[in-house]
């Protein structure tokens, strides 16, 4: 494989994982605003959090080595697919919000698309080296 190549992979995945990292971190920090975007039909809203910041964290680690980078993509582009009803429910019940955050909150679905595809392609490069 190219170094050129190689490297800007390895910044890529890096990148995903540092935004994963950071994620995963703030849902047992701050799980408060995690816990109230969860969809009200769904029970054991904290754990739900708990187990998303986990799989976040989970995902950042499977980026970082080349060799397990394909699984740590497909998993982190399945990741961001599922907690996308989280972020539905947060729009949806933002009328109640300021109108900075409503904005940001509707603004953040489409973003999501390009979330998935960056961890799909992610997960999508072949690598000879690592």
């Amino acid at each position: 494989m190219n170094p050129n190549t190689h490297r800007a992979d390895t910044v890529r995945a890096a990148g995903l994982a540092a935004l994963l990292t950071g994620s995963g971190i703030l849902h047992f920090l701050r799980p408060a605003g995690f816990v109230a975007i969860v969809p009200r039909r769904l029970p054991a809203k904290e754990a739900l959090v708990a187990v998303s910041g986990a799989a976040e964290l989970g995902c950042a680690v499977l980026l970082v080595p080349v060799r397990t980078r394909r699984i740590g993509g497909i998993l982190t582009a399945g990741l961001f697919a599922a907690v996308f009803p989280a972020n539905i429910s947060m729009a949806l019940r933002s009328d109640r919000r300021s109108r900075r955050y409503q904005v940001l909150a509707w603004a953040r679905l489409p973003l999501q698309i390009p979330l998935i595809r960056w961890a799909w392609q992610v997960g999508a490069r072949r690598s000879t080296s690592g």
